[in-house]
């Protein structure tokens, strides 16, 4: 459709989250906080996962994806959410907006894949321990790390494709703080339906597919725990895996209140909520859940940190 009598679409304005310019500095201060310690955290889990010995395993070569994926994933939306809050004008291009929505789509699904291939790393750790090794050896870690990957790039191609060549000949203005699909959505001045029904499908192969993997894995880590004989080895086993649980929960909780419903009644002060959960706090949260239940990545950070005092007093 083209726009008659109509100009399309240059560029978006951002609301983002409020327009006092107090509660604005507020904002950019908490948020550029959040953001420094998302990016010491992550960096922190890769940094200790790649140069400590005892941590050249599947799982911490799977978290060590998890935690750049974090980077990459805020690094899209919380630079240019931060810029926003202390400037005049929250004006976004049209490029850009497909740019910032292609990447957010491509990271979020890589997640999705990435947390499935986690789960289906514990229940082998778990339910075949001397095989483990065996079973999860460098090859296959390595193509199910690409596949996460390279898995956001298809869902993310078509969405941000067909939603950006709608035509968007009316108000320009994006009541959210990044351009995501159901607040762009809104501004198309044709019938979506088809688009939604396919945003629909989309949702429920790339996110509800890995979940349904992830709760495939977990029903038979919890069945194998449960036949274990001794309360010391359940309680080993449940632990190995609890803080994937917790990273899971935070992650799908969230995302699904938002994608399975893109044109819910919920007022978008609650969308972004739910959508800065996901985007901005999830991602400064999985660091340190990894490393305040996992004593061997409290470990690590230990040796590491000691290593570079020790080098330091060298010098």
């Amino acid at each position: 459709m083209i726009c008659e009598n109509h100009t399309r679409v240059t560029e978006f304005v951002l609301l983002g989250f409020t327009n006092n310019p107090e509660m604005q500095v507020s904002l950019f201060i908490l948020f550029l906080i959040i953001y420094t310690v998302t990016l010491l955290g992550n960096f922190l889990i890769i940094t200790v996962t790649t140069v400590d010995p005892a941590l050249q395993t599947p799982m911490y070569f799977f978290l060590r994806n998890l935690s750049l994926l974090e980077v990459c994933f805020t690094l899209v939306m919380v630079p240019k959410m931060l810029v926003d809050l202390v400037s005049l004008r929250k004006i976004i291009s049209f490029v850009g907006c497909g740019i910032q929505m292609y990447f957010f789509f491509f990271f979020g699904s890589s997640e999705c894949f990435l947390l499935s291939m986690m789960a289906y790393d514990r229940f082998v750790a778990i339910g075949n321990p001397l095989r483990y090794s065996v079973i999860m050896n460098r090859s296959l870690c390595l193509w199910m790390a690409v596949g996460s990957w390279m898995s956001g790039v298809p869902v993310s191609m078509l969405q941000t494709a067909w939603l950006m060549a709608l035509p968007f000949c009316g108000p320009n203005t994006i009541d959210h703080f990044f351009c995501d699909g159901p607040p762009v959505l809104k501004l198309v001045t044709q019938d979506t339906t088809m688009y939604e029904m396919q945003a629909l499908a989309s949702t429920l192969l790339f996110i509800m597919f890995p979940f349904s993997l992830i709760l495939v894995s977990y029903t038979r880590i919890i069945i194998t725990i449960l036949k274990m004989p001794s309360a010391t080895g359940r309680q080993k086993a449940f632990s190995t895996c609890s803080s994937h649980l917790i990273v899971v929960s935070l992650f799908y909780g969230t995302a699904s209140l938002t994608y399975l419903r893109p044109k819910s009644n919920q007022s978008p002060e609650s969308k972004k909520l739910v959508s800065l959960s996901y985007t901005v706090i999830t991602p400064m949260l999985n660091p340190i859940i990894y490393s305040l239940r996992n004593n061997e990545v409290k470990g690590a950070v230990k040796r590491t940190v000691t290593r570079k005092v020790l080098k330091l007093d060298a010098f």
